[in-house]
């Protein structure tokens, strides 16, 4: 599962516990090598490319891919004067990153200042991910963030009855709604198309993307923007909700077995330094 962000046990809203006679630190930083060949594209051009990245997992955050210095394109790393002090990790100095005929400032960072205990980030940059073109694992690009190894989802018919209203009006009906089940993450509700009102959803511009999912679009229910979600062409991984339509319970009214839902607490995720500013589906999942 997703070890330190949402509800994954090394978060600081984990729902689970260690059981161990004296509690944990408050905030524990997980490292290991990601054991993928990642690539970083800019300018149109392959500024990175490794068999050798570590992951950092940080709670409240998504995973982050540091690259070692030597699988960096010379040149393509550019000193600024502008230098961070992390709360683990100590001196973290930031890089301008050029590629073609791009650059983009801020764009990458390495942590100078290093204590003992966290040597696997020594000689290691980091890109941030917004800032790049894209991100690669062998030739398959990754979206939204660097995939966490441990994260899994399933996907579970059920006969409970899910209802959803805007007011008084039915948006959607159904009996044999599919559970999402996404580690670190509250369970998703998902209803076909055949069980929704869809003269109630009106189309919002924008997308965003999840690294396990795909491309989402987005639907206002009346005067609720963002009410629903749909994968159109979700993942080969989930294809079984591939155009079916999920519903924020904090937009709009979702009953499950006539009990209503609220979003659960702690299901926000941030991006490390460079990379705040999320899309929507970013800084919580769907």
């Amino acid at each position: 599962m997703g070890l330190a962000w949402q509800q994954g046990p090394l978060a600081t809203g984990a729902v689970g516990r260690f059981l161990t006679p004296e509690p944990l630190p408050e905030r524990l930083l997980f490292a290991e090598p990601l054991r993928r060949r990642m690539r970083v594209r800019f300018g149109g051009e392959w500024v990175a490319d490794s068999e050798d990245v570590v992951l950092l997992h940080e709670p409240g955050r998504y995973p982050v891919a540091y690259f070692p210095l030597g699988d960096v394109v010379s040149g393509v790393l550019e000193s600024t004067d502008r230098t961070t002090r992390h709360g683990e990790l100590g001196a973290t100095e930031w890089y301008t990153v050029h590629g073609g005929a791009k650059g983009a400032e801020r764009a990458a960072w390495q942590h100078t200042g290093l204590p003992p205990y966290a040597r696997e980030l020594a000689d290691r940059v980091a890109f941030a991910w917004r800032a790049m073109d894209a991100f690669y694992e062998e030739d398959e690009r990754i979206l939204g963030h660097a995939a966490d190894a441990y994260h899994r989802i399933d996907i579970r018919g059920t006969s409970r009855e899910l209802v959803v209203r805007d007011g008084e009006r039915v948006v959607a009906h159904t009996q044999h709604p599919f559970g999402l089940y996404e580690s670190g993450f509250a369970p998703r509700w998902y209803v076909s198309r055949a069980d929704i009102d869809e003269t109630a959803l009106t189309p919002v511009e924008g997308q965003t993307f999840c690294p396990y999912k795909g491309l989402a679009d987005y639907y206002s229910i009346g005067g609720a923007k963002g009410a629903a979600w749909c994968y159109r062409d979700a993942y080969a991984q989930v294809r079984r909700i591939s155009d079916l339509v999920s519903f924020e319970p904090d937009e709009i009214a979702v009953f499950l077995d006539g009990e209503r839902q609220t979003l659960a607490p702690g299901q926000t995720v941030f991006a490390h330094g460079a990379d705040r500013g999320l899309d929507a589906d970013e800084g919580r999942t769907r």
